[in-house]
C-alpha cells in the first residue's frame, strides 16, 4: 500500500533541469516527442545541449513542437539540435526505414526513450498488421524499433561509461494496481476484442517484460534497460476514455514536466548501475522499493522457480516482428 500511495504523492524530484549535466555531443530518440511528457523531455534534452530526434507519425506536429521548443526560455545559451524522425509504431513496415534513416544521420545513440503509447483505444481497434492497437503501439513497435537500434546502441556503449547508454521503457501505475496475479494471461493481448482497459494494463506490464528481457540481452555490452512509471500526469493519453475521468482525477494529476523528470532520472542517474538492468523506476526518479513478487516470478522461467509468463510474451513478440527486421 505504501508504494501505491507514494506513486500518487511522490517525493520531490532529485534530477531536474537545475542539475541535469550537459549533454553536448550526445544523441537521443524520443518516441511521441511532440506532446505531453515527450515534449517536456525533448525540451529538457535540447536545453542541455543534446541532439534529439522526435520520432512520430506526424511531421507537421513534430515541426510545430520543435518550433515551440526553440522559442522557450532556456536556462543556458547553448542548446542542442532537434530533428524529426518519421515513425509509426503501430505500422511495423515503417520501423526499419526509420532506423535506416537515423543510422545514416547519426553515428551514435546514447538513450532511446520508448515514450509513446496509446491507452483504452475503442474496442476492436487494430494495427496495420491486424494486432490489437495497444499491443502494436505500446509493445510490438517499440520492441522492433529497439532491436533494430541495438547495433548503434552497443557501438555507443564502447565509447561510454558502463550503463551510460540506456533504453528507457514506459509503464504505468496500472502495473501495480491492475495487473492480474498471474502477471498476464498468455493469449489475452493478441485478441483485439478484449476489454481495452485490461489490454492497456497488459501492455504496460509487457513493457516491463521487454525491459527486463533486453537487460538480459545487452547488459554484458554495458547497455542498461529499465522501465519507469512516469507518474500520474496530464497528457492526451486519456483521450479515449470518458471525459469525466480526467475531471475526477484532476486533483491527482501533475504537470507533464514531472513525468519528464522521471525519464531523465531513469536515463542519467549515476546511482543506477548495470546490475539495475530490468528494474522498475517510480515517480519522480527512484527504484521501486517493493515491486510485486508475482510479477517478478512471471519474469522467471519455470526452471528458475517462476511461471514463464514473460518468456511466452517475449517469444510471441519476437514471432510478430521477425519478418520486419
Amino acid at each position: 500500500m505504501g508504494s501505491y500511495w507514494s506513486q500518487f504523492f511522490p517525493p520531490s524530484p532529485t534530477l531536474t533541469e537545475a542539475n541535469l549535466p550537459r549533454q553536448d555531443g550526445k544523441v537521443f530518440i524520443v518516441t511521441g516527442g511532440y506532446s505531453g511528457v515527450g515534449f517536456e523531455l525533448c525540451t529538457l534534452l535540447n536545453q542541455a545541449g543534446g541532439t534529439v530526434h522526435l520520432a512520430g507519425r506526424s511531421e507537421a506536429k513534430a515541426l510545430a513542437a520543435i518550433a515551440k521548443i526553440k522559442v522557450l526560455p532556456s536556462p543556458t545559451s547553448t542548446e542542442g539540435d532537434l530533428k524529426f524522425l518519421h515513425l509509426s509504431l503501430e505500422d511495423l513496415t515503417t520501423i526499419k526505414p526509420a532506423v535506416e534513416r537515423f543510422a545514416t544521420a547519426e553515428s551514435r545513440l546514447d538513450v532511446l526513450f520508448n515514450n509513446a503509447g496509446v491507452s483504452n483505444t475503442p474496442r476492436g481497434s487494430i494495427s496495420n498488421q491486424g494486432h490489437d492497437l495497444q499491443l502494436a503501439t505500446n509493445c510490438l513497435g517499440p520492441h522492433l524499433f529497439t532491436q533494430l537500434l541495438l547495433p548503434i546502441l552497443m557501438r555507443t556503449a564502447t565509447i561510454s561509461p558502463v550503463a551510460g547508454v540506456r533504453v528507457n521503457w514506459t509503464a504505468s501505475i496500472v502495473v501495480d494496481i491492475s495487473t492480474p496475479t498471474v502477471g498476464m494471461e498468455p493469449g489475452e493481448l493478441w485478441q483485439s476484442d478484449m476489454d481495452p482497459a485490461q489490454n492497456y494494463t497488459d501492455t504496460k506490464v509487457g513493457n516491463w517484460y521487454l525491459a527486463n528481457d533486453l537487460a538480459d540481452q545487452v547488459g554484458e555490452h554495458s547497455v542498461q534497460s529499465v522501465v519507469q512509471n512516469p507518474g500520474n500526469v496530464k497528457t492526451n493519453i486519456a483521450r479515449h476514455v470518458s471525459a469525466l475521468l480526467p475531471i475526477m482525477l484532476a486533483p491527482l494529476l501533475y504537470n507533464a514536466k514531472m513525468g519528464a523528470y522521471t525519464a531523465i532520472w531513469s536515463a542519467f542517474a549515476t546511482e543506477l548501475t548495470i546490475s539495475d538492468g530490468g528494474k522498475y523506476i517510480l515517480p519522480w526518479g527512484r527504484l521501486h522499493p517493493c515491486a510485486r513478487d508475482d510479477l517478478k516470478l512471471a519474469m522467471k522461467t519455470k526452471e528458475e522457480g517462476g511461471n514463464g509468463v514473460a518468456k511466452k510474451f517475449i517469444q510471441y513478440c519476437n514471432e510478430q516482428i521477425a519478418s520486419f527486421r
